[in-house]
């Protein structure tokens, strides 16, 4: 039996890999062929592109291999990834495809890809089968001799004023308060659409590395590195901001800050947006990830909601929202799905929400947290590079079972206990492993937890 190959931009949810080497023009040509060929789209594929430099002719590339194959195609330019969820998630349209790297060094670029309806395709729902087709084509076709879309199957169409209508409706605009904002758009695509929504708020803002540039003049766009958490919470200091706001390259993520310039962990954002979703849908199902979880719960029982537990990753918590009908699902890693958003995930939703959020309550962002923050303390993600990681898993497992209340193997291994508990899991693309602590009010519980885990971790 001959050993399946594989390419190494391919990953579990998408595609990314560094130009050229591991993703170039022909490659992407290939890969819009076998996107035809696999998924069969019967209606046109929206297609869009972020600011990276090589993105607009991988965007060619990949219209002339849909078209090549019949499929007709709709560029929407410019855009986030969630414009393109927008687009697919159409009734007569047949799926949708974000060139983009998001948050990678600035040599790489890759691929997003959607079905019908904005339904996720993963390794095992498509993507799987269309990188076994590109090899195929890769090995078979030759490179034409430029990528030029199909006249008759092609045509430029801007979704901006159906995408802002959609989220502005969304929340309730009218009770909006003119409340301060620091936004930091990493030079990423956010900023031009983060003005496209302003502009309908009374909001005063305070712009960061705003215009899109390709070049990235100030460093990738990635919020979570703790340089950049740092250069934005300074800005939100100084500019007297009532909250700061930071977004990933394309804005399908994006990362909070108080105003006294705290960056918010994500875990308590899914609490507090779970809390005002359910204020609009009440006695809805919530889902969130089990990494970090006893706030969430607590926000969601307390508003009559039912939480509802699901592994890691964005097709796990879209199917599991399908199944329950959740208003809305959450991931600490700042990945926030929403019912009426195609079940997709959002970067520009959360903080209209946010905002909202803030209007009504009326007190200071640091505040509407603090009591979060100490009745559920959390070590945020530590990350461990270890070659064995199953061997470990097993020893935590081992030294901790006799004890534990509950466990669950659902994701990693999650254990619980009376006052504070634990998941830790391994990368499925690297030998790291992930550990996530929690307490119940109890700070230095916390730290003694976090510090004997990490003994039992490095060996």
């Amino acid at each position: 039996m001959s050993q399946i190959q594989k390419l190494p931009a391919f990953k579990a949810y998408d595609i990314r890999g560094r130009m050229p080497e591991q993703l170039n023009e022909f490659m992407v040509y290939c890969i819009g062929k076998a996107y035809a060929r696999v998924m069969k789209p019967q209606a046109p594929i929206a297609v869009g592109q972020d600011i990276r430099l090589s993105s607009k002719a991988l965007s060619q590339a990949l219209i002339a291999g849909l078209n090549s194959e019949g499929v007709t195609t709709v560029d929407i330019g410019l855009c986030g990834t969630e414009m393109i969820y927008f687009a697919a998630g159409q009734d007569h349209m047949g799926g949708g495809i974000m060139v983009t790297a998001s948050h990678n060094p600035a040599d790489y670029n890759g691929l997003k890809m959607v079905k019908e309806g904005s339904r996720p395709i993963s390794s095992d729902t498509g993507l799987g089968a269309i990188e076994q087709e590109t090899i195929a084509l890769m090995s078979t076709i030759s490179a034409p001799a430029a990528y030029i879309p199909t006249v008759s199957l092609h045509r430029e169409q801007s979704v901006l004023a159906g995408y802002i209508a959609k989220l502005l409706a969304l929340i309730d605009v009218a009770n909006v308060k003119p409340l301060h904002v620091l936004v930091n758009g990493g030079n990423g695509c956010a900023g031009p659409f983060f003005d496209a929504l302003a502009q309908h708020l009374p909001l005063k803002v305070t712009r960061m590395n705003h215009e899109p540039d390709g070049t990235f003049p100030n460093d990738v766009p990635n919020p979570m590195l703790l340089e950049q958490q740092q250069l934005t919470a300074k800005a939100v200091v100084a500019a007297g901001a009532d909250l700061g706001i930071a977004w990933d390259g394309d804005f399908d993520r994006c990362f909070f800050f108080d105003e006294n310039g705290r960056f918010i962990e994500g875990y308590y954002l899914v609490g507090l947006l779970a809390e005002q979703l359910l204020k609009k849908s009440p006695k809805s199902a919530i889902v969130h990830d089990p990494r970090l979880e006893w706030n969430t719960i607590e926000k969601v029982q307390a508003l009559g909601g039912k939480a509802v537990v699901c592994k890691c990753g964005h097709s796990f918590i879209k199917d599991k929202m399908r199944e329950e009908d959740a208003v809305y699902g959450g991931e600490m890693s700042a990945h926030h799905y929403f019912r009426d958003f195609f079940y997709c995930d959002s970067g520009m939703l959360p903080w209209l929400l946010i905002i909202e959020l803030l209007s009504q309550d009326g007190r200071p962002f640091s505040q509407v947290v603090d009591q979060c923050m100490m009745d559920f303390p959390c070590s945020g993600e530590i990350n461990f590079t270890i070659a064995n990681a199953k061997e470990t898993l097993a020893r935590i497992q081992a030294f901790y079972a006799p004890k534990a209340l509950t466990i669950s193997d659902l994701d990693g291994v999650s254990m619980e206990f009376a006052d504070w508990r634990f998941n830790v899991r391994s990368s499925n693309t690297e030998p790291v492993v992930r550990l996530n602590v929690e307490s119940r009010g109890n700070a230095a519980l916390l730290n003694e937890k976090v510090a004997e885990l990490k003994t039992l971790l490095v060996g």
